[in-house]
């Protein structure tokens, strides 16, 4: 039996296709009403997941629920989803409006219910006036929102996305990534997105589940995944740019532990381990870039000489990379503050913010 709180609880699902194993024994609760983004890079699993939550792939082990119904073996279209997909899937001979209606007609739904439906989902999407358009006179965004729409006038209880804006220009992925924010908010129903856009994902979850290899990395809120990374993998791949890895050693010096690399030490405090940390351990040190400070903002704590090897002047924000003990390093400044190639800074890190990996098991300390 599953969590009545739940709208989609899978429990130890594996696929495999002949010898190679896609998904591993997946235990996943989505709760009534979330915003769940499936997030990482190509062949990690998270369309194959959701594919086979949408019942278009038939899993090799493990059962799917919805809404409390085992439907592992259910057709697609008695599961109680609506699926958005990548290539728009429009029928290029109808208007929008049929291509609304479609499936709604197959079903043998009233005429009055399918015209409320479409004037409901037409409204929410604001494309009213385009609902006598072909496809093939709608821009990119146009006919994404169409293919929402056509998901929108089923009513059902789960909603999946399956990379719905990646074939849009940087503009308006932004602007219907808004559109999508306050269509959950608005409609609140369950929703399963598939990105491979950490922007996306940090943006629009409640919370992310981070897939490698058909393994779940880590399932948390945003901010969580961003501040606390449950292992290396995970601190890597959510940030742009990356986290900074350094790789060095725990040492001892005058009775406080501190992280050495290169000859190098610095002080670990304010870092919350999760365990004892013994001199003598391999680890790395993950620092973002933001969480460096630089020259003045440093007001008297622990700093260390670096030399500015690149700047890339980002508008609001200026990114510097440096040479900092044996190692190349990024940091966020603001836009106004400018350093020349070779200049020579004082940089200190904000252990509060910090990570500590095992060297050998990458997982968090």
């Amino acid at each position: 039996m599953t969590d009545l709180s739940n709208s989609v609880s899978i429990r130890d699902l594996s696929l495999s296709f002949g010898a190679v194993t896609v998904l591993q024994n997946l235990d996943l609760d989505i709760k009534d009403g979330e915003f769940l983004v499936l997030l990482g890079s190509s062949g990690c699993g998270k369309s194959t997941l959701l594919n086979c939550i949408a019942g278009l792939l038939e899993p090799t082990d493990g059962q799917i629920f919805i809404k409390d119904k085992n439907v592992t073996w259910e057709e697609p279209k008695d599961r109680g989803i609506g699926m958005v997909f990548q290539s728009y899937a429009l029928y290029p001979q109808m208007t929008v409006e049929k291509n609304l209606s479609f499936g709604l007609r197959v079903a043998g739904m009233p005429k009055e219910e399918i015209a409320k439906r479409i004037a409901r989902a037409s409204n929410i999407l604001q494309i009213e006036p385009l609902l006598q358009r072909k496809p093939a006179a709608l821009s990119g965004g146009q006919r994404q929102r169409v293919a929402i729409g056509r998901a929108l006038v089923r009513d059902v209880d789960v909603f999946l996305f399956d990379e719905p804006l990646s074939n849009l220009d940087a503009k308006l992925r932004s602007e219907l990534r808004v559109e999508i924010k306050r269509l959950h908010q608005s409609l609140k129903n369950t929703m399963i997105y598939v990105t491979h856009d950490q922007i996306e994902a940090l943006t629009l979850a409640d919370r992310i589940a981070i897939m490698k290899s058909g393994v779940i990395q880590q399932l948390d809120d945003p901010i969580t995944i961003y501040n606390r990374p449950k292992n290396k993998f995970v601190a890597g791949f959510i940030g742009s740019p990356s986290m900074n890895f350094l790789t060095g050693e725990l040492a001892d010096e005058g009775g406080r532990t501190v992280f050495r690399t290169n000859g190098t030490s610095f002080s670990l405090a304010g870092y919350e381990a999760t365990e004892t940390l013994p001199p003598g351990r391999k680890v790395v040190l993950g620092v973002r870039p933001e969480h460096i400070k630089v020259d003045g903002d440093l007001a008297g704590e622990e700093a260390h000489d670096a030399i500015v090897d690149i700047e890339e002047p980002m508008g609001a924000d200026n990114l510097i990379w440096l040479k900092l003990a044996g190692h190349t390093i990024s940091v966020r400044i603001g836009g106004a503050r400018r350093y020349a190639v070779g200049a020579k800074v004082r940089l200190g890190f904000d252990m509060t913010m910090a990570s500590l990996f095992d060297a050998e098991t990458e997982d968090r300390i």
